[in-house]
């Protein structure tokens, strides 16, 4: 599980989605050895989608030389990533027990993911543009 989320979130920091093998293997490996954080913070997105496979969900698909995250992919990193929602506690009439929480989705607007990857394109060009000059 921490594999998989940990190959979302370097091929979400790569321009196009894309990394190559040795790119990717290099970028695991610091992560790996960063610390407990780490860990701990990729079982805690984890778990908000349990049974995630990101070949057989095509969140991520392979290309020559490397991989790549899909849209699918992103969205779901992205709904890993939201703040859970907060639910107040509920009672109903009959009997004064708690309501159960509605389950999650991971059915994210279009509309959000399409604004944020151009807000994240548009960052990385302007980093690029600093590196460069």
């Amino acid at each position: 599980m921490n594999f998989q989320v940990t190959v979302l979130k370097i091929l979400v920091s790569y321009p196009d989605g894309f990394a190559v093998m040795a790119d990717l293997k290099r970028d695991m490996a610091i992560l790996a050895t960063s610390g407990r954080d780490w860990a701990e913070r990729t079982k805690r997105l984890g778990s908000r989608v349990p049974d995630l496979d990101i070949f057989s969900q095509k969140l991520v698909e392979r290309l020559s030389g490397g991989w790549r995250i899909t849209d699918q992919g992103r969205a779901v990193l992205e709904f890993m990533e939201a703040r859970p929602p907060v639910v107040a506690e509920q009672t109903t009439d009959t009997g004064g027990a708690e309501a159960q929480p509605p389950k999650a989705s991971i059915q994210i607007p279009l509309k959000r993911i399409r604004g944020r990857r151009r807000r994240n394109e548009r960052l990385r060009a302007a980093r690029e543009r600093t590196r460069a000059s």
